[in-house]
Order: structure tokens, then sequence, then C-alpha cells
């Protein structure tokens, strides 16, 4: 599909927008509740991928007073060519983060959080330890609340830090692999795939009963046996949970939509994920890694008792 925001136009007029098709529209976000939400995250300090990743499931979100929280200030110290949170030298860390983060979701009466950050590579830990904290003030204050992270790639760090969170306690560990691995030189200059995958399998070494997650983004110009092979590839990490949404850019100085996938598509791609042996999977050109995260991490972990209950059964 042509790229429309690459046209060249005249001096002093900004090019047209990236034409979407009906199905990737979402209505503006204008609801009582999603102020509510806003108002509360500014009240705390707190930044929201929801809105630093500019998603277009915000609206839909906030109303219901979801919303996923990004840890460790608002400036990340790598530049992938798909993100549009900021790049540059991130500030000192907020050591009220992790408390107002569990105030937010006592406030917001939340059944399941998720919490993601930029990433650190300034740090010594590269920000394992904020997660950490976050996972303990969470349990104090909202104890009854579950827990889903969704980390970076800890480069260089990665045993280590892997290890401080998972003795932390989240309920679901989640680390996204973006795209294909033909493509990370492009998309995802500063992240390695198998590093990627080898943090997920270590998530399982060290407990077993961690839900694990990963998702990739499609329309990058992938191919449909690449997409095949990545979810071979986590299966073999034994990560129980896959999503694939819909890449979309978001300004003309990021990486061009190649291509919109169908909806049908994205069905055909959930039908083979789960054929392969995920215990949920969440496909759709609206899917994102914390989209309806609750209600799927409910699933999840009820179809992990019946597979659970089923082996025991043939045991017997």
């Amino acid at each position: 599909m042509n790229d429309l925001s690459s046209v060249p136009t005249p001096e002093g007029e900004h090019p047209p927008r990236e034409r979407k098709p009906d199905w990737i529209r979402v209505k503006a976000p204008v609801s009582k509740g999603y102020h509510e939400t806003r108002k509360l995250m500014r009240e705390l300090s707190l930044n929201t991928v929801c809105e630093e990743a500019a998603c277009p499931n915000i609206g839909e979100c906030w109303t219901k007073k979801h919303a996923t929280v990004m840890i460790l200030g608002d400036v990340c110290t790598r530049a992938c060519a798909f993100c549009n949170v900021k790049t540059g030298m991130p500030r000192k860390v907020d050591p009220l983060e992790p408390e107002h983060t569990a105030v937010a979701a006592a406030k917001m009466g939340l059944e399941h959080i998720v919490i993601t950050s930029v990433d650190r590579d300034d740090l010594p830990d590269g920000g394992a330890g904020q997660f950490v904290k976050v996972i303990k003030a969470l349990r104090r204050e909202t104890p009854e609340t579950t827990i889903e992270i969704l980390t970076p790639d800890f480069r260089g760090k990665m045993r280590a830090a892997v290890e401080a969170i998972c003795e932390a306690g989240p309920d679901v560990y989640n680390h996204n692999l973006e795209t294909v691995p033909r493509l990370y030189p492009t998309i995802r200059p500063g992240a390695r795939y198998y590093a990627s995958l080898r943090l997920l399998e270590e998530v399982k070494s060290h407990d077993p009963m961690i839900f694990t997650k990963s998702g990739i983004m499609l329309g990058l110009g992938e191919q449909r046996l690449e997409v095949h092979q990545v979810m071979d590839d986590m299966r073999s990490a034994d990560i129980d949970f896959m999503t694939m949404g819909q890449y979309l850019r978001p300004t003309p100085r990021h990486a061009k939509v190649e291509d919109f996938v169908t909806p049908k598509a994205f069905d055909a791609y959930g039908s083979i994920a789960r054929a392969k042996g995920f215990l949920q999977v969440a496909s759709s050109p609206l899917t994102r890694s914390s989209y309806h995260a609750g209600d799927d991490f409910a699933e999840m972990r009820a179809a992990r008792e019946a597979r659970l209950a089923k082996a025991a059964a043939r045991a017997d």
C-alpha cells in the first residue's frame, strides 16, 4: 500500500496523512472516564505508554479506567524506528514512582495492572530495581491486583535483572520481540532477536509458573512464513501468550507502513498460533500488548488450569 506521507509537497504545506482502512479507525477519546483517568495520572506524576506511544485504543481503555503505567521516566535511551517515545538522556529515577503507581491502581480499582518502561541503558541494573519496587508497592497497597510487567531487554544485564524481577513475583512477564529477525537492523537496531528470546526462556527457567508473553507488529514488510517461524521460536522458548497487531506509523520520521493487514489475515495468523500450542493468542489490527490484558489474563489462567487437569487425568 502506498505511503502517502512520503509524497513530496510544496513548501509550507503539510504532507497528506496516511489513509487508514476502515477497520483501523477509532473515535477520539471524549468520555468522562477518559478525562478522569488522565487527571489521576497527572496528579500522581505518572507516565503512561498509552499516551507516549500514541495508542489507538486509549479512548476505550481509559474510559474503562485501564491504563498502562510507564515507569522510569518518559525518555528512552534507544531509538527504535517504530516507537513514538522520546529519545535522549533520561532524568533521575523518581523515588515516589512505585508508591504513586500503587495508589493509582488502588484508586482505579484495578483487578489487573500492566507496568512497562522505557529502556534505561544508563542505569547499572537497566531499571530492574524500579520494577521490583513497583511490584512490592502494588502487593502492599492492592494485594488482590494481578500484575503484568512489560520490560526492556536489559542489554548486558539480563540474567541478574530477570532474577530480581522474578523474585518479586509478577503474574505475567511480557517482553516483545516486535518483528521478525530479518527486520531487526532497521526496525529494532538496538536489540537482538535471540537475546530477547533468551530473556523469556530465563523467566521460565527461574519460575515456570510465571506466565510469559510476547508480541509482534505486522505491516512492516514481514513475510507470512517469517511470522510462522517467530511463532515456532516463541513456542520453543515456552512462551504462553502471543499478541499480533497492526503497526501504525506515529510520524513521518518513523518506519513506514508497508501493508495494512486485513482482519481476515489476522484471524488466520491467530488460528495458526493457537494450533501451535499457545495458552492464549490475541490477533487483530488493534491488538496491543496491554489491550484487554485483564480479560486475557483470566482466560490464560483458566486455560493453564484446564491443561494441567487434563494432564493429571491422563496420568491417572
